[in-house]
């Protein structure tokens, strides 16, 4: 018999992926649903994950440990949100207003909107403001699920202003519940600066930027934005490689614009994912399958933008590419914390089952980002990192959209959100 911290009993229904490797195929959409179950955890670790009727010959609670009856409620592993841009300062609500009014993307950039308007207010921004900004939006996400985050730099473009994001994300990750894996995104676009000077700002990234950033451990990933408005993939495969050899690992926005091969580079380098893959080529789902890269599909951003183009997530999934789900949370072009949101749009807009939609939020997720081995699902041994929701088994969570279904969120062993239930005064 095991010691327990926590206790979690008679829930209607736990539904988990299993495994260390990610989920492909008709694999993705299977889940293992264990009805009245129960959770344990001991020292943040899951040592019970079962039947209710099997848990006290299997665990002892220790004294001043937790026992919660969460009956009618489903518990499922905290989100993984694999794609953020978490760290920047200020609003482009009037960008989203122009395009309302039939303005693209492209012709808001072009007029000095876009991502260089959050880089002009992410530089002027003082750190401590920067952080309450960051702090604010992970308090959401917890609140919605998500129990782990990647988060990107790459709203400074330029050495100091890039480690001042970076600097932000580490003294966020010592303070709040949501796990935060860094990556640098010095290469998402060229500064207004540096528009014409192209190789001078790629040899600033690979040898300043980079090299610092890995001197300091701000970062385990290095991004580039591998797009016809951004760098081309000769700038991209330079850029990943020095990040390699200064040990950060490759990631890429790829494919979100145009079809410039990223998909086939990031299956060249083997990178951890590719990223958005609206105009992906069927050479590029061959190259992200041989592989096993990652491919993170971000709907909110197709929905945000108004835009008829959609990654083609059946075919991924029918290839055996691994797929993830994120919210790519920006000022600009997905304002969002809510994961529960980006699998309705998964499920409703590019065709995920709800159970390959749930893989995709947590174990796919969690191995896009190196992190399969201990979180993403609910088995003995791994992180007891999960969340109750309040409705009776998962396809309800986006059966019933538009609300937020969380009850508790448990990270790490330890209760850190509760939902205070509504309180009325009747006359």
């Amino acid at each position: 018999m095991v010691e327990a911290d926590l206790i979690l009993e008679h829930a209607a229904e736990l539904a988990t992926p299993f495994g260390e490797a990610p989920r492909t195929g008709r694999a993705q959409g299977e889940l293992r649903v264990i009805p009245d179950a129960a959770v344990a955890a001991a020292g943040g670790t899951l040592v019970y994950v079962g039947p209710s009727r099997d848990l006290d010959s299997r665990v002892k609670l220790r004294i001043g440990g937790s026992r919660l009856d969460v009956s009618g409620k489903t518990i499922l592993p905290g989100f993984v949100d694999p794609h953020t841009h978490l760290p920047f300062f200020g609003s482009r609500a009037t960008e989203f207003e122009q395009r309302l009014r039939g303005r693209t993307y492209q012709e808001i950039a072009a007029a000095g909107g876009g991502i260089l308007s959050t880089v002009e207010q992410t530089r002027r921004a003082d750190p401590s403001d920067l952080r309450g900004a960051s702090l604010g939006r992970l308090d959401r996400m917890l609140a919605l699920g998500t129990t782990t985050c990647e988060a990107k730099s790459g709203y400074g473009l330029s050495l100091e202003a890039e480690l001042k994001q970076l600097r932000v994300l580490r003294s966020l990750a010592s303070a709040h519940p949501v796990e935060i894996i860094p990556t640098f995104l010095g290469a998402h676009t060229l500064p207004r600066e540096r528009r014409g000077a192209r190789e001078e700002y790629v040899r600033e990234v690979i040898e300043e930027m980079i090299p610092k950033v890995a001197e300091e451990k701000l970062a385990e990933f290095c991004d580039v934005f591998c797009d016809s408005v951004a760098f081309t993939p000769e700038e991209t495969e330079k850029i990943l490689e020095a990040g390699r050899r200064h040990g950060l690992t490759p990631r890429l926005h790829a494919d979100q614009l145009s079809s410039l091969g990223g998909a086939e580079l990031a299956g060249r380098l083997s990178a951890a994912s590719a990223d958005h893959l609206e105009f992906i080529s069927g050479k590029g789902i061959d190259a992200l399958a041989r592989a096993q890269v990652t491919a993170v599909l971000i709907p909110g951003a197709n929905f945000f933008l108004m835009s008829p183009e959609r990654p083609p997530a059946r075919k991924l999934v029918e290839a055996g590419v691994p797929v993830a789900l994120a919210t790519d949370l920006n000022p600009g072009t997905c304002m969002t914390e809510s994961m529960p949101l980006v699998l309705v749009l998964a499920c409703l807009e590019l065709k995920l089952t709800v159970a390959e939609a749930i893989t995709a939020a947590t174990l796919n997720a969690a191995f896009s980002l190196r992190r399969a081995d201990r979180v993403g699902s609910l088995e003995e041994g791994k992180q007891a990192d999960l969340q109750v929701l309040d409705v009776p088994e998962h396809h309800h969570l986006v059966y019933h959209f538009g609300v937020s279904h969380v009850d508790t969120v448990i990270k790490k062993g330890q209760v850190v959100f509760r939902r205070s239930p509504a309180r009325w005064a009747f006359p």
